[in-house]
């Protein structure tokens, strides 16, 4: 069979250089054990790609994260991401007979050379715009971006350097490691005027988690832990972004409707997990005035996040007396008493309701510590575990009793009941309702099975 046509290897080259690096994985893959000679070609261009870009990732690796926006959806400083493969591109163009020597498995000649491709890379950056970042189409920051892009390149050397030593940093670094941190801000600092700023925008987007930066900022000076020297100084952006961020999640944890779906609840425990770890880490390294910018963005932060939480914990209270309500009936004469409405579905508003702030109450517990609401949440959750056990009981009595009219739907009802109890970490409890159902005659399921035989 006739091989690739000089098209085809071209459009499957610029489609390569497209793909994300899973996406390559699945397609090497799934040709791996395709005949043929065109499925050898496209296995041959498959491992070029690989290999390239692992040669691209072992030179621009300091700064390759700053190729997509963070996840967590704080403001970075970052560049397209087709730009990253015309880049490298150029750049390891005009050094072809070093490439080989970036995986011969010698690290100081490897970094040497990757040092080298990243000047030609500055170089180009600067002379060659179009070419690295084409102006067709871009967005109206493409000068500033170029000439960060460009100065990044020209620190990246430093940054390998100490990248080597960001998770010490990360943590409780001595004497010698914060020297080690303070000398590589001032050595940036001799290169380009905001030459330190600018390898913490490089720093930065090696963390996932964007709070972590402060504990670097803080390191940077003996006077970094004030707040009136920080907010002075070109390190100030960080600390604005996060409260920025904090506020932002804080606007969408007020846009939640207490009837909305479990998933939309995994995103607001998201938002009050990293608020309340950004917060606490605030609490931690800086010493905020409470009459300050910041000071008064945190405060106000902090209090409409809480109103919310209690908000939401208020409401979880009533959405499980409309989950699983009680009604009165008669018993003798005049006398009443309150019983499960074994009426009640177990599917619906109501019960999608419960469940999903009962998710957030269970899983709220860090940040209702951070928030001042923990000790409100600690009492909702005992008194409606104690509401949930007696309601289960009530209703194996009824069952007992001859008095539930559906006795598989009022069995459907103990086990809604477990549910919430798993919810709100009430573990134990939810494993003796269950318990108790299998023995009034319930057929157990798959995952009672397991959670009884755990």
């Amino acid at each position: 069979m006739a091989g690739m046509t000089a098209a085809h290897r071209v459009a499957l080259a610029a489609l390569l250089e497209r793909c994300p690096d899973a996406t390559l994985r699945t397609v090497s893959a799934a040709i791996a054990s395709l005949p043929g000679g065109r499925a050898a070609e496209l296995r041959s261009m498959l491992a070029d790609e690989v290999r390239d870009r692992k040669l691209r990732a072992l030179v621009l690796g300091p700064i390759l994260p700053m190729f997509r926006p963070r996840a967590d959806g704080v403001t970075a400083m970052t560049f397209p991401g087709h730009v990253l493969p015309r880049l490298w591109k150029a750049a390891s163009g005009r050094e072809p007979q070093l490439l080989h020597r970036l995986d011969r498995g010698d690290e100081a000649d490897a970094t040497a050379v990757a040092d080298r491709i990243c000047v030609a890379a500055a170089a180009m950056a600067r002379d060659q715009p179009d070419l690295i970042w084409p102006a067709h189409g871009a967005s109206t920051g493409r000068d500033q971006g170029l000439s960060d892009l460009a100065a990044c390149l020209d620190l990246i050397h430093l940054v390998r350097r100490g990248l080597k030593s960001l998770e010490v940093w990360l943590k409780r670094p001595d004497g010698d490691q914060i020297a080690e941190l303070r000398l590589l801000l001032k050595d940036c600092a001799e290169v380009h005027v905001e030459g330190a700023q600018r390898v913490l925008e490089m720093l930065f987007s090696h963390l996932d988690d964007a709070v972590l930066i402060l504990r670097i900022v803080t390191q940077t000076s003996l006077a970094a832990g004030r707040e009136g020297f920080l907010s002075e100084s070109e390190l100030a952006g960080f600390i604005d972004r996060l409260i920025a961020g904090v506020d932002a999640r804080a606007k969408r944890i007020a846009t939640f409707r207490k009837d909305a779906e479990l998933g939309r609840v995994e995103s607001v425990i998201a938002d009050l997990t990293w608020c309340a770890g950004v917060l606490g880490e605030l609490d931690v390294t800086l010493t905020l005035n409470p009459q300050s910018v910041w000071g008064k963005a945190v405060r106000d932060g902090r209090v409409a996040i809480a109103g919310q939480l209690s908000t939401l914990l208020r409401a979880a209270d009533k959405a499980v007396d409309q989950a699983l309500p009680l009604e009165r009936v008669q018993i003798a004469g005049r006398m009443t008493r309150k019983v499960p409405n074994l009426a009640m579905p177990v599917e619906g508003e109501a019960v999608t309701t419960a469940l999903s702030l009962l998710k957030l109450v269970g899983s709220a517990r860090g940040p209702a510590s951070t928030f001042g609401c923990e000790g409100d949440r600690k009492t909702l959750v005992e008194a409606l575990t104690a509401r949930l056990i007696d309601y289960a009981d009530e209703t194996l009595r009824m069952i007992n009793d001859g008095d539930a009219k559906v006795e598989a739907h009022a069995l459907k009802l103990i086990d809604l009941a477990a549910r919430c109890l798993d919810l709100v970490d009430a573990g134990d409890a939810a494993r003796t309702v269950r318990r108790r159902a299998a023995v009034a005659g319930a057929p157990p399921r798959t995952g009672e099975v397991s959670s009884r035989a755990a």
